[in-house]
This record gives structure tokens, sequence and C-alpha cells, in this order.
């Protein structure tokens, strides 16, 4: 018994310590009593902090929402976009919820949930203004932020009679929309939020689609167990309306119900 000990300790010093896999399935979360997740810091409304210093956000009351279905506490890390995927592959933490999409890269080497939340550019304006497609933009005045995913998109495909107004930067864009400059604009539905925030008298609505990019609960890969449960808990909250008073919230806007 002795020699056969001597002999495991020696492989273990040769070869190093056997593998063990640290990523916390559904079990080890529970166990564990805590949920780990990743939330943005400076990103709103998806995530950021108030006067008192306390992260907020669409973001983070989603993950308080799993974690309250888990039965667990949730200890929240803040992270950059550059590092969130990082986070979760160096296992420290189970979840990134951090306005994250999907795409056939990411999918490489980490899993998604269903969607929790629309993320997308469009093409917004007030009631008053017949706009449902492209074409219907024909001789409209339409304000966009330089360069941005919006303006590069729309460029493609706006009609030539169309007046494009190109702004510095997004507080320019809606400064256009809130004063008259411009009749439409092309922006996140981020920005459109954050121009509602403002209650003006032209409520900007969203008319068509640009660029679709929801946003998606990543964990590590062959964590079957725990995608079941997410994807359980983020179809409860869409079916009961949970998730729709989340983004009526944070977006003031309903869930798309597509999503």
């Amino acid at each position: 018994m002795i020699r056969r000990s001597f002999l495991l300790l020696a492989a273990t010093l040769a070869f190093g310590a056997p593998a063990i896999d640290a990523r916390a399935e559904l079990a080890d979360i529970t166990a564990r009593g805590t949920l780990k997740v990743a939330v943005p810091q400076d990103f709103p409304p998806f995530g950021s902090v108030n006067l008192e210093m306390t992260p907020q956000g669409y973001d983070i009351d989603v993950a308080k929402l799993i974690a309250e279905k888990l039965g667990v506490k949730v200890e929240l890390t803040p992270v950059t976009s550059a590092n969130r995927i990082p986070f979760l592959q160096t296992n420290k933490v189970d979840l990134v919820i951090s306005s994250l999409g999907k795409n056939p890269d990411r999918e490489k080497v980490i899993d998604f949930s269903v969607p929790y939340a629309p993320f997308f550019n469009g093409v917004f304006a007030p009631d008053s203004v017949d706009v449902a497609k492209v074409e219907d933009l024909s001789g409209k005045s339409v304000g966009v932020t330089r360069g941005s995913v919006e303006d590069l998109e729309l460029t493609k495909i706006i009609p030539a009679d169309a007046t494009v107004k190109r702004y510095d930067n997004n507080n320019g864009t809606i400064s256009a929309f809130l004063s008259g400059q411009v009749q439409v604009v092309a922006t996140g539905n981020v920005i459109a939020a954050a121009i509602l925030e403002r209650n003006p008298p032209k409520k900007p609505q969203l008319k068509f689609l640009i660029k679709n990019s929801p946003c998606y609960v990543g964990f590590n890969k062959e964590q079957p167990a725990l995608k079941a449960k997410i994807d359980e808990i983020i179809t409860a909250a869409k079916a009961d309306g949970t998730m729709n008073a989340i983004s009526q919230k944070w977006l003031r806007t309903d869930l798309p119900k597509d999503l």
C-alpha cells in the first residue's frame, strides 16, 4: 500500500495532477449557493451603476431573476465587452449576462441560451410619420450617427431622394430628432430608449429593422443541465410577462413577439 501511494505521488510529480474541470454545472451552482454572473458596468440601460454605486440595468435584473429561480444568491462581476468571454472561459463566472450577441466565432467557444432581450438597429419615427419599409423614406429627412452600424447599413439601401443628415455622436442624433431637424432617425433600440427617457412630445416608434442581434446568456460548452434550466427560466419569464416588465422598465417598450 505504501509502495502504491509512493508510485501515485511520483506519477503526479512527474506528469502533473489530473486535469479537473472547474466549470460550474447546475448541481455545482446549487450546492455552492451562489451564481456568479458577468454583467456590464458602463452600458446603460443594460448595465451601469447608480449614485450609490449599486449595479442596475436590464442585465442585472435578468441575473437576479435567474438566481432567484435557481434558489441561490447572485454574485455580480462587472466586465467589459473585451473580457466578458475570457472571464467565463477562465471560470471566474458561471454565466455572462452582458448584452451578448451570438455569432459563429463565439459559438465555437461558448454556448448560448434562448434570447432574453432585444438588441437591434432600426428606423424610428413618431406615430404621425408613415414609414413601414425602406422605400417609405423617399423624400424624408433621416438622422443617423456618422460611421455607426445603422449608417453603414442604411447607406446601402436608402432611396436616392431621401435626405440623410449625419451627426458626430448619438447625442447629436437625439437632439436632431427632438428638435425636429429630421423626421426619422436610424439608430439602436438602446438610443431610442434614451430618447424615451426624456419623455418628449414626439416619441420614437420602431418602423422597421435594419439589423437584428438579440442578447443571449453565455455559458461554457458541455453544460446541458445548466443550459436547459436557464432556457426554462427565460422561456417561462417571457410567457408570464416578467421579462416584458423588465423590457418596459429599462427599454420603455414591449418585447418583440418573435424574440
